[in-house]
């Protein structure tokens, strides 16, 4: 078994705890599971249908699709900022969606999880981010689960790949994620 995961991390910020989770990931990924944490969410343009063409879409976004594209599911590590996800986060999802009915989205596996400061770790913004995710097409795994709460204490002197209770429910949702994949991957 091949599979090849893409992680998207809905924090810009160069010590972001979702971007350590993600990375967190990338290093408990299972024998036979690769998770790419992607760069470039932040040259991204906002999505507009006037640029994203036949001809073509912007070359950031161009690079987005085909990460996507070349993956076999996608997971998004998300904040939560004021309620909701991140914009870039949305903006991702947007433009992955497209072209409407066949976008890199279209039935692959997609889950969500992550880290936020609040006592409930983010779920307001996980719940969105799975919405957006099923509207733009991608088979959501709604079993896979990580809110991780209080982040700026809980990870203030510990990054999240030496927390064992994060290890854990990490390794869980990698595999969770891993098996959704495995037949699409297969059956090619």
């Amino acid at each position: 078994m091949s599979v090849r995961i893409l992680a998207l991390v809905g924090s810009l910020r160069a010590g972001s705890h979702n971007r350590q989770l993600a990375e967190a990931a990338a290093g408990l990924a299972p024998e036979g599971v690769t998770v790419e944490v992607y760069d470039g969410l932040a040259e991204v343009p906002f999505y507009n249908e006037d640029t994203d063409t036949a001809a073509g879409a912007p070359e950031p976004a161009a690079r987005l699709r085909a990460a996507a594209e070349a993956a076999d599911a996608v997971l998004l590590f998300t904040p939560e900022y004021n309620g909701t996800m991140p914009a870039v986060l949305k903006n991702a999802i947007d433009w992955l969606s497209r072209p409407y009915g066949a976008g890199a989205l279209k039935d692959m596996p997609a889950a969500v999880i992550g880290t936020a400061f609040g006592q409930y770790g983010g779920v307001w913004a996980q719940t969105e981010a799975r919405k957006a995710l099923g509207v733009a097409g991608a088979r959501v795994l709604e079993s896979v689960e990580l809110a991780i709460p209080g982040s700026v204490t809980r990870f203030a002197d510990t990054h999240p790949s030496e927390d064992a209770e994060v290890i854990t429910g990490l390794s869980a949702a990698l595999q969770q994620v891993a098996e959704a994949a495995a037949p699409a991957e297969t059956a090619s």
